[in-house]
């Protein structure tokens, strides 16, 4: 009679093959390859891709009778506890500190037979380790996160140290110089704490800085693929001095206070230059502060990577090949119309045409694109910019928006004189693109002749690659979006559980999402007839144009993004 199989009296590679997580042949293999590289054999497995880490947690923690702790409660660790322990310790001997009691402290290591270190912990924290077993890798992003919050609310702390708040009334306030070279001990602080938003900023990936005061404190958040995110709350008292530093970078009236105003700085960190633009807006408890982050310097998009359908990219490419004619995108600030445009001019960028653009602001430098920001202050405007450029003979050319009747006007007789014209206009969808551009002034058989493509976009947030897990759906959450069950692969969707590479949101990075209109001879002729927006909409549909709904949950039953951002992005189909 075979004994039972017991994992602590077995080697790793036993285990491992006992629970079906590898065969044999695997783990004579990866001894082989052990016994030239002298790696540990879970390494091996891992790198292999044979094995999850969490798989090798697993086995570890059942050969050595530790509890296995899964990486989501790592990030619940307390972060008092945590500073218990020193972060060069933590590193070292791979142990992260998550909770205790009075004679406890529980820990999460590598390595759980570490004998001096668990003797160092014990000294460290005056308490009995209780140890369970954690993945290296699982490990190193739970100290990277846990200790970096623990900086910088440090440095914040320490930024605040000595700051003076400035009373008095009004109109006899005295403001402080906060500029570098005027900077005094007293002033420091803040000049630091700028300087750290920014540059938390930056880490982020952020594209705005909300820097918003509320009764007790402020709040400070920064946008990140879309959504905005809190990243710390100095005290209210730190407001004057924070807007102060702000507007001197924007060269803003500091001594104005009941006015909005805007600015703009740059930023430059190695090669990369960020253009920030500053909107600052009075309310009840003091200035509020937004920063829009632009980095110019790259720009690695092209219509493949936007996000296109095969069938909607096949569409779009063959428009923007066209010698003339005029192409415009619509959707809400922050959807990627511009991103998209720009694809688009580096899609037929050549020597053999001139491509212009007129723009405000420049939010990318592409080489070989001749590329003007309009500056209102002196007089360069849209219209003016665009009368001048019409003598620098191009052959393509970029038109930041379309705000008015006068830059509408010159973009329209620029396309119907063999230009090829990129655009942008605010509007909800493809069909009211095209009654957007009527309610400007363009006269209807204008719109329909110079037309060639109108877009509507809306950009839904990925799932993070990282935990990304499969789920199945109710059928309430299917009806609320329109899905069948019938639909679905297997029955199944995705999400992300949310890990330290996407700050626990479930969501890394961006992609679009499209309503594309040719402009057949049918809506043309509708456009003509000067047809309503519904009467559009139904041509374009009976066409084969996918909504911005129906495009978004192609990408649901793709497994790129969830039911939940579609429902956050996008109106329901009537």
């Amino acid at each position: 009679m075979n004994a039972p199989f017991n994992p602590q009296f077995s080697r790793l590679g036993e285990i491992l093959v006992h629970h079906g997580k590898i065969s044999e042949s695997d783990l004579n293999t990866a001894l082989a390859q052990q016994k030239q590289s002298s790696e540990k054999l879970g390494e091996i497995l891992v790198g292999q891709g044979l094995i999850s880490e969490e798989d090798l947690v697993h086995a570890y923690s059942a050969q050595l009778g530790y509890r296995a702790i899964q990486e989501d409660d790592l990030f619940a660790a307390d972060p008092e506890v945590v500073q218990l322990i020193p972060e060069d310790f933590a590193r070292q001997y791979m142990v992260l500190a998550l909770h205790k009691n009075d004679s406890v402290v529980a820990v999460a290591m590598e390595d759980p037979e570490d004998l001096v270190a668990i003797d160092s912990i014990k000294r460290l924290t005056g308490l009995d380790p209780e140890v369970s077993v954690a993945g290296p890798n699982a490990l190193n992003r739970a100290l990277d996160q846990i200790y970096g919050r623990i900086r910088q609310s440090g440095e914040v702390e320490e930024a605040l140290q000595g700051l003076t708040v400035i009373k008095g009334d009004e109109e006899d306030r005295e403001e402080v110089d906060l500029s570098p070279d005027a900077a005094s001990t007293d002033d420091a602080p803040i000049v630091k704490l700028v300087n750290l938003i920014l540059q938390e900023a930056i880490k982020e990936r952020a594209t705005d800085i909300h820097i918003e005061p509320q009764q007790k404190h402020i709040a400070v958040r920064i946008r990140i693929d879309g959504v905005l995110q809190q990243i710390m709350s100095p005290p209210i008292t730190s407001l004057n001095g924070l807007t102060t530093r702000i507007k001197i970078l924007s060269d803003l009236n500091i001594a104005e206070r009941r006015l909005p105003q805007d600015g703009r700085f740059t930023i430059k960190s190695g090669n990369r230059e960020i253009d920030v633009r500053v909107s600052v807006l009075p309310t009840v408890y003091g200035e509020k502060i937004v920063m829009r982050l632009l980095d110019k310097t790259g720009f690695d998009f092209n219509l493949k990577t936007l996000g296109f359908e095969e069938d909607m990219y096949r569409i779009f490419k063959k428009v923007i090949s066209q010698p003339y004619g005029m192409v415009v995108v619509s959707g809400p600030t922050g959807s990627g119309k511009s991103t998209s445009l720009y694809a688009a001019m580096k899609e037929i960028k050549s020597e053999a045409i001139n491509i212009s653009t007129v723009e405000d602001p420049v939010e990318y430098q592409l080489e070989g694109i001749n590329q003007v920001q309009v500056f209102e202050e002196i007089g360069l405007t849209f219209g003016s910019t665009l009368r001048s450029i019409l003598r620098q003979d191009p052959d393509v050319l970029l038109i930041g928006e379309i705000r008015d009747e006068e830059t509408a006007d010159i973009a329209v007789k620029f396309s119907l004189t063999g230009h090829l014209v990129f655009s942008t206009v605010h509007a909800n969808d493809a069909p009211s693109t095209i009654t957007r551009l009527l309610d400007i002034g363009i006269k209807p058989f204008l719109v329909g002749s110079c037309l060639n493509l109108v877009m509507a976009q809306r950009l839904v947030r990925t799932i993070c690659p990282h935990c990304k897990v499969e789920y199945t759906p109710t059928d309430e959450e299917l009806e609320l979006v329109g899905l069948e069950r019938s639909q679905l692969a297997d029955d199944k969707l995705y999400r992300g559980k949310g890990c330290s590479h996407c700050r626990r949101t479930g969501y890394l990075g961006r992609t679009g999402i499209f309503e594309i209109i040719p402009m057949t001879r049918k809506i043309r002729g509708l456009v003509f007839d000067n047809a309503n927006e519904d009467a559009i909409r139904a041509e374009a549909i009976a066409n084969g144009m996918s909504t911005l709904r129906e495009s978004g949950l192609r990408k649901v039953l793709a497994g790129i993004t969830t039911m939940e951002e579609v429902l956050r992005s996008t109106v329901e189909d009537f």
